[in-house]
């Protein structure tokens, strides 16, 4: 199955302790102005459907904002009044939540995956979103800025989106190398399995994923 690609320039927020970033939507190295979809793929959507490729782009854009902009405040809030370790207790019962209503009042399903995952229900990344996730390392090793790193596609009437999460200097207090005790003890209890340690300021701490089922 081929799959289309969309190369474009929009506004997207990173995940709970970033900054609102301007990314590059895309497939692998290559660049288009636009999203494309083979003969293949444009079988497979009914032939009723119009896929509006700009208004796909801005709906997942728009998604991402209206989930990343209150979580970062939320967790802006809790490390001021609480410290860090209230912070990942925003993010284990909060962040679900707002997630949640956010897909239902934007008609787009929005999560949050990453290869490092700290959350092992909601975290862990699907057969594609990995091969995406692999894809932004890759491109990250080559140059290029992990705040620009964003992927599209449609497949079997389906509109896909990732923006990769890079890790800010905030980010780790919870997820760097040296958490404080409190944290650490908090981390245990919330996330006795927890793999989202030990990152270093600018890797690739995983991706909004924003998906769509499009009409039959």
């Amino acid at each position: 199955m081929k799959k289309g690609l969309i190369v474009l320039s929009l506004v997207a927020v990173f995940t709970g302790c970033g900054e609102d970033q301007q990314a590059q939507v895309s497939e692998g190295p290559a660049k288009n102005e636009e999203l494309r979809l083979s003969s293949d793929q444009e079988n497979k959507v009914s032939a009723s459907t119009t896929v509006d490729k700009a208004a796909l782009v801005n709906e997942a854009k728009e998604t991402v904002k209206a989930l990343g902009g209150p979580l970062k405040t939320q967790l802006q809030t809790a490390i001021k009044t609480g410290g860090p370790a209230q912070a990942v207790e925003v993010c284990q019962k909060i962040a679900p939540e707002l997630a949640r209503s956010v897909s239902a009042d934007k008609g787009m399903n929005i999560t949050r995956v990453s290869l490092k995952n700290r959350n092992p229900e909601m975290g862990v990344p699907s057969e594609w979103e990995t091969a995406v996730l692999n894809d932004f390392e890759a491109r990250k090793q080559a140059g290029e800025d992990p705040n620009t790193l964003s992927y599209a596609e449609v497949v079997d009437n389906q509109f896909r989106f990732m923006k990769a999460v890079p890790t800010g200097a905030v980010c780790l207090n919870c997820h760097g190398t040296e958490l404080t005790p409190e944290v650490a003890a908090k981390l245990n209890e919330l996330y006795p399995d927890d793999k989202a340690t030990g990152f270093q300021e600018g890797d690739i701490r995983g991706a909004f994923v924003v998906t769509k089922n499009l009409a039959q």
